[in-house]
């Protein structure tokens, strides 16, 4: 055979077999084309949801879910992500799936209260939630879920609020009631009368403390102190504390010393920072032993954010116990209550504390050991001194002296 002939023949074939491979190359194209891909079975939003939907959806402050006929979620917020709702593309939550499921079989709204596990948390708390199911459109299911988790804690607060003070109130009213009509009973005895009236007038007392602590609790809950803030010398809050409780520690003889260092000042409301320094200082006074020795001493401490004032009250009294110390800020606890009925404490006066020193940007912290004392130290910011202000200078005067009084371990700094 000639050889152009055989090369002739080559080519014709290959140009056969290119025009073959690509005839199918283009057939498989049309076929593959015409076939639905993953991503063309995926629902758009924008197509499926029904006009205006998407926008209201994203400015609900619920938690929003939007599932098709086959339980596949459409669309969810971040907020159903951050909850746990939505987990690889499905629902995690039977209860709520069964709810959507009936509510797309017979159109009806359904809504449930549900608790929830938490996810990394493993202490078995519990997520409130409240889920409410509605027909969207024809084919689509809508589910709202609102965190009901704060509403419920709040209201539980305020349920041993009122329980809390219903108790307080009760005890010292009862007392005056049964008082009342002892006198009346001892009409004709003089000494049983006078020492009738004597109680009623400590009842009385205990009420009337009650009730103002009460309203100065509500007051520096919802007014807001720096609105009507000032620079305040700290050297007053000290003096005003310590005369506020003189008569009381004159009869324990009980000896009150203040020291650190003098011409520093806060920025606050001044009626709330000297009701909270007091509260500090009475109480150290009511536990503390006869011929013993109370202390207040303020210094400047740096901090990140700016220089602080740390005030601290030191007392020789009964201590703590460590399992309270976490729980004694909180409204109407006592460490022991029967104590603090003998003392008159109410058990408000360090929950006062802690909100005037949270409103101050501030902070309350406790060192405490039984048997040999506490130390609550009360953090605010400090205020600017004026221009024309002297030195502040360190005392020399010690607190607690080791000749009168047994020495008291420094407080912890806590964070």
């Amino acid at each position: 055979m000639d050889v152009n002939a055989a090369v002739a023949a080559a080519a014709a074939i290959a140009g056969l077999c290119t025009g073959v491979i690509a005839m199918l190359a283009f057939r498989w194209s049309e076929r593959d084309q015409a076939r639905p891909t993953r991503s063309s079975m995926r629902p758009d939003i924008n197509a499926v949801l029904p006009p205006g939907v998407d926008t209201v959806l994203s400015v609900l402050r619920s938690s929003a879910v939007v599932l098709d006929e086959g339980d596949a979620v459409v669309k969810a917020s971040s907020a159903a992500y951050a909850l746990g709702l939505v987990r690889g593309g499905k629902l995690a939550v039977e209860p709520m799936l069964h709810m959507a499921r009936d509510t797309r079989r017979d159109g009806e709204i359904r809504q449930v209260e549900l608790d929830l596990p938490r996810r990394g948390t493993g202490r078995g708390e519990a997520l409130a939630v409240s889920a409410r199911v509605a027909p969207l459109g024809s084919r689509l299911v809508l589910l709202l879920v609102e965190d009901l988790t704060e509403a419920r804690r709040i209201e539980a607060v305020r349920r041993d609020f009122v329980a809390n003070v219903s108790h307080e109130l009760k005890t010292p009213v009862g007392a005056i009631s049964l008082l009342s009509e002892a006198v009346m009973d001892a009409a004709d005895d003089p000494e049983a009368v006078s020492r009738f009236a004597g109680r009623m007038q400590i009842e009385s007392t205990r009420l009337i403390n009650l009730v103002q602590e009460l309203i100065d609790l509500s007051r520096v809950q919802n007014d807001d102190p720096l609105e009507d803030a000032e620079p305040v010398r700290v050297d007053t809050l000290v003096a005003e504390a310590i005369d506020r409780c003189r008569h009381t520690a004159s009869s324990k003889q009980i000896t009150m010393a203040s020291g650190g260092t003098a011409d520093l000042r806060v920025w606050g409301n001044r009626g709330q920072l000297a009701a909270a320094l007091g509260n500090l200082v009475e109480n150290a006074v009511n536990y503390s032993p006869a011929r013993t020795r109370v202390g207040i001493a303020a210094r400047r401490v740096a901090a990140p954010g700016g220089d602080l004032i740390e005030i601290a009250v030191t007392d020789q009294g009964i201590g703590i116990p460590e399992k309270d110390r976490e729980r004694i800020f909180e409204r109407f606890y006592r460490v022991d209550p029967a104590r603090s009925r003998a003392t008159g404490g109410t058990g408000l006066g360090l929950a006062i504390v802690k909100h005037v020193a949270a409103s101050h940007g501030g902070e309350v912290a406790v060192w405490s050991s039984e048997g040999q004392g506490s130390t609550f130290t009360l953090r605010l910011p400090e205020a600017a001194a004026p221009a024309t202000a002297a030195k502040a200078t360190e005392s020399t005067q010690p607190l607690l002296e080791p000749e009168t009084a047994p020495a008291i371990p420094a407080p912890e700094v806590l964070p």
